[in-house]
């Protein structure tokens, strides 16, 4: 019979837990704290512990990597509040098996256990979720997460279970690692699924505009205000709004989103009364907030009404394993979208992505997979698909002249085969051979060139 310890310097909790496993059958012990725990440790054999993560003295943290030290195989899942997540996260990586969020039922403590004396640690499925659609009620399409990577497959269970909520969530991570889709996936899996879901980029609309954007106006309120309009709060009524980019709102502006959060009301810009609202707000960032509010940026007590539920969302460079699933994917949809029949990608070419640096996230991996499709004359994607993208990133690496703040890749990558053409006195064959690139593929980006030339000229 599985046996198991549960540490908790909260006896409720402690005894509430041990008595549901006992009910399953299982056979639990119990103790106090980290201390404690680790002394029995050292007599006693467990096959699982479930600690909390804040205690006094010795964290659940601390706990865990003292456990993988003296037992290895005991499997460890962690106890922790909304607050907490990210640290749990993080003990993920240091080798526990699962987390379990407060508030908990005993139902979802039974699922975790069984769960963790049934894996061999390696994530169970594919995550992909939700399936592309149109929700007709919303309007909006709803998009494909894909994902085999352990930490982010806990991360998007963990924002499905707390999708049942209504707290303000804090969607925060670098560029291009699908913030949005994480908001869209809380949605779709909340009480509020069938009503609209409205996303407002807070940094691609004029500050002058924003507030009438999201609160609306009224008739003759402004210049130009020829008529009454609904901003994007009325229109999530029911729903969920997404505030994309929240760092780069205004303090003004912030003063204002604070009163909508307090009070469930918005004031039209001209407005004589205030009209109430019930909406599930989510906002997203790639800015570090907490140094905005040091830095007087950004509202402390705003920062707090939005971080009621914080979810990290990682970058790809920490979770490599996803680079060859998310690859098939992209080669797979891209493939549809071009009328292309490409079946796969060699090993050459894969191995140039493992080893890429993927500043940009999945959104660059998204981008350099559409211009390898259209680049392919192959039934695979070979690494010559794309090695000009390789070349531009490794001469970047080297300090090379060209500016990456001024520049896009395309305008770099253009740059450069026309310096290798004007080195090689414009023998196209030696230029390729110089580049690492098939002659075809030197021919297809030069006549892109023109086209793009041809094109800017008729404007």
């Amino acid at each position: 019979m599985e046996k198991i310890l549960i540490v908790d310097d909260e006896e409720g909790m402690r005894l509430a837990m041990s008595e549901a496993l006992k009910r399953a059958g299982y056979t639990t012990e119990t103790c106090v704290d980290g201390i404690s725990a680790l002394s029995r440790l050292e007599s006693e054999k467990y096959l699982m512990v479930i600690t909390d993560m804040k205690m006094p003295k010795v964290t659940g943290m601390d706990l865990l990597k003292e456990i993988k030290k003296i037992s290895p195989d005991t499997k460890v899942i962690l106890v922790t509040a909304y607050g907490t997540v990210d640290c749990a996260v993080e003990a993920m990586k240091e080798g526990a098996s699962d987390f379990l969020l407060k508030p908990f039922s005993f139902e979802s403590l039974i699922q975790i256990v069984k769960g963790g004396f049934a894996s061999s640690g390696k994530p169970s499925a594919l995550f992909k979720s939700p399936t592309p659609q149109m929700n007709k009620n919303a309007g909006h399409e709803v998009k494909e997460i894909v994902t085999k990577d352990k930490i982010f497959l806990r991360i998007l269970n963990m924002a499905v279970e707390i999708a049942k909520s209504d707290s303000t969530i804090l969607v925060y991570g670098e560029s291009g690692t699908g913030k949005e889709l994480i908001a869209q996936l809380i949605h779709e899996n909340s009480n509020r699924k069938s009503k609209p879901f409205v996303a407002v980029n807070c940094a691609a609309i004029p500050d002058n505009l924003l507030e009438s954007e999201l609160f609306g106006h009224e008739k003759g309120s402004f210049t130009g205000a020829a008529f009454r309009k609904h901003g994007k709060f009325e229109l999530a009524q029911g729903g969920t709004i997404l505030l994309d980019e929240i760092g780069e709102m205004t303090m003004t502006l912030q003063a204002k989103l604070l009163r909508v959060l307090q009070e469930f009301e918005i004031d039209r810009v001209g407005g004589k009364e205030p009209v109430p609202i019930d909406v599930r707000v989510i906002s997203t960032t790639n800015v570090d907030i907490k140094q905005a509010v040091s830095e007087k940026k950004f509202r402390e007590d705003l920062y707090y009404r939005l971080n009621v539920i914080p979810i990290r969302v990682p970058p790809l460079r920490d979770r490599k394993g996803d680079v060859e699933v998310l690859t098939e994917h992209f080669i797979k949809k891209m493939s549809v979208k071009n009328n292309k029949n490409i079946k796969g990608i060699t090993k050459e070419a894969m191995d140039i992505l493992l080893n890429r640096k993927w500043y940009g996230n999945v959104r660059e991996l998204q981008n350099m997979m559409e211009r390898a499709v259209l680049l392919s004359g192959q039934d695979k994607i070979r690494k010559e698909d794309f090695i000009l993208e390789e070349i531009v990133e490794k001469r970047l690496s080297d300090n090379s002249e060209v500016n990456l703040s001024a520049e896009t890749i395309d305008e770099m990558e253009k740059k450069l085969i026309e310096r290798t053409l004007n080195d090689k006195g414009g023998n196209r064959t030696h230029a390729a051979k110089s580049l690492g690139i098939s002659i075809r593929t030197l021919r297809n980006k030069l006549n892109e060139y023109k086209d793009r030339a041809v094109s800017c000229s008729a404007i």
